[in-house]
């Protein structure tokens, strides 16, 4: 799953980053309201984390920016502001949810899986195929009730994967979901991790479930 972390304070950014990443998360950072109206509108997010003040352009001048290019992203909005007005404006002009700073990790943790509940396609903290499982919460991956021990990025790309079971996955959407914006597209860095994911979920005896579609993608 892919965040767009829209703020200005880089003690802020870099704490929330790091602690998104090691809940299997991939981050991209924006500093500005310019470049977070960008890099919202241009890109395909899970989800935005918006911070309300920031330079160049408001949250509520990016929130409008994302809902005007028809953008149905989950936003979720942070701010130093408890005012009711500006809650109301943001919420009334699109945002999903609202959080006060300062705020606790796991409470914004547990805010970004409930909107990440919302999605038709994200109903289930469990994914099976065939004999396969993957928890979301518990990060745990099995198969005939064997642990299956991977990197965070094998698990994300499973994820992907299995979310989409039986769609073909191409190689911009797996950059878009699972790497952030400073990994090189051109680079073999997808076709290594899969082949270390098949090496890990493909058990003697078991079916091969991640196929390659040649000039197209992986599925499973």
């Amino acid at each position: 799953m892919k965040i767009l972390l829209v703020e200005d304070d880089e003690s802020i950014s870099k704490v929330l980053k790091n602690g998104l990443e090691t809940e299997l998360f991939a981050v991209d950072v924006a500093t500005d309201g310019e470049e977070g109206s960008l890099m919202a509108r241009s890109n395909d997010y899970d989800l935005i984390i918006l911070d309300v003040t920031l330079p160049k352009k408001s949250g509520e001048e990016v929130l409008a920016d994302i809902r005007a290019k028809g953008k149905t992203v989950p936003v979720l909005v942070l701010s130093i502001e408890s005012e009711t007005d500006l809650k109301v404006r943001m919420l009334d002009g699109g945002a999903d949810d609202y959080l006060n700073k300062p705020f606790s990790f796991k409470e914004l943790l547990a805010r970004i899986r409930a909107l990440l509940r919302r999605p038709k396609k994200i109903e289930s903290e469990t994914f099976s195929v065939d004999d396969l499982t993957l928890n979301t919460k518990t990060h745990v991956v099995t198969r005939t009730n064997k642990d299956i021990h991977l990197t965070r990025k094998e698990f994300m790309l499973l994820q992907l994967l299995m979310q989409n079971q039986g769609d073909v996955i191409s190689r911009g959407m797996i950059n878009e979901h699972v790497w952030d914006n400073e990994a090189d597209p051109l680079s073999k860095t997808i076709e290594s991790h899969i082949l270390s994911l098949r090496n890990k979920i493909n058990m003697n005896g078991k079916k091969r479930l991640i196929e390659t579609i040649s000039g197209r993608g992986y599925k499973i």
